[in-house]
């Protein structure tokens, strides 16, 4: 007759007789519930539900167990003192999870230090990156001086535009583009201008432009161009690193100026474009050790942490000042308390 094992984390049923040392997978320990993290005392997987703490498998392997735990003993309410509080206690051993003591802050200095230029490291995937761009450039440029005409099958320049020049009457075409420019974040890809999200590459080069202009045969020339770029940061306990994902940056144009609590970013990128960005730090940086290391698909600013504490966000939220109905209500109150 089959009997009901009694192993926490099992409760499956079993013959007595044929009982095998390693047939019951169990938890040796006991239930721990703290910070709505639920778990077990013997294994280290923690979870907010409580069916999956529930079905967390077992970490030990042993034969069945068909004794029933006794049951806890109800204290008895007439008692009193000391005895009461024995019996009242747990009877398991309590795990009890401390968070660990705050360090003292540091003095956060002024916004107004001198700032300091970091040290760039460029790595060798850049340097080949822009030598293969120099080349490429120089043939163009041979190609041009042989004549402005534009070629039977040149492609629009408009992004998103999949025409092309087949003769003097695609000039007076409408051509169905997208103004913004392409956003590749967290694996979904779409246009600034019209923010259509898709998971699949093929379907946002096949979304549909959301202007409509003029088809744009030859790219215009012209000086540097602000640009926003996408930027991200993590930390770690010492380090805070702010990702810039610029493609080919140019080494002798771009630098990051930084004092203890301020970063100046300026990124000339795939020749033309320019990316600039102010950000008052959350914590402080040491300068000293921060370096900016620049590779042919981003730049890294790794920031040195002043003291070895977690931050909450980058940079820190501006001060709003006071309302100025909240204002005269507390000018008004300290005039009637002088009266």
């Amino acid at each position: 007759m089959s009997a009901l094992c009694y192993n926490k984390g099992c409760g499956q049923r079993f013959d007595p007789e044929n009982n095998p040392d390693d047939g019951c997978t169990y938890h040796p320990g006991v239930p721990v519930f703290h910070d709505a993290l639920k778990g077990w005392s013997c294994c280290k997987r923690r979870t907010t539900d409580f069916s999956d703490f529930l079905s967390i498998v077992g970490c030990t392997k042993g034969p069945h167990n068909k004794e029933k735990p006794p049951e806890p003993v109800k204290p008895d309410v007439k008692l009193s003192g000391e005895k009461e509080f024995e019996d009242q206690k747990p009877k398991f051993d309590e795990f009890i999870i401390s968070a660990p003591k705050p360090q003292e802050a540091i003095h956060r200095p002024s916004a107004d230090e001198p700032m300091v230029r970091l040290q760039h490291k460029v790595a060798a995937s850049l340097k080949q990156a822009l030598e293969k761009l120099k080349l490429s450039e120089n043939a163009t440029e041979k190609k041009e001086e042989n004549g402005d005409e534009i070629k039977v099958g040149t492609s629009c320049k408009n992004g998103g535009c999949t025409r092309s020049f087949e003769g003097p009457a695609s000039d007076s075409e409408v051509c169905t583009y997208h103004s913004g420019c392409p956003i590749f974040h967290e694996g979904m890809k779409y246009w600034s201008c019209c923010k259509r999200k898709t998971s699949d590459f093929n379907a946002f080069l096949s979304q549909e432009g959301c202007t409509k202009g003029a088809h744009l045969w030859r790219k215009e020339e012209v000086g540097k161009k602000v640009v926003p770029c996408r930027f991200d940061w993590h930390q770690t306990g010492s380090q805070v690193i702010i990702s810039i994902y610029a493609k080919n940056a140019v080494p002798d144009l771009s630098f990051v100026d930084a004092n203890s609590t301020t970063l100046n970013i300026n990124i000339i990128f795939e020749g033309e474009k320019e990316f600039e960005q102010k950000i008052i730090l959350w914590g402080v940086i040491d300068v000293s050790q921060s370096i900016v290391n620049m590779m042919a698909a981003k730049i890294e600013v790794s920031m040195k942490k002043a003291e070895p504490m977690s931050w909450a966000r980058l940079d820190l939220p501006p001060v709003t000042p006071p309302k100025e109905n909240e204002k005269q209500k507390d000018d008004a109150d300290s005039e009637d308390e002088d009266e």
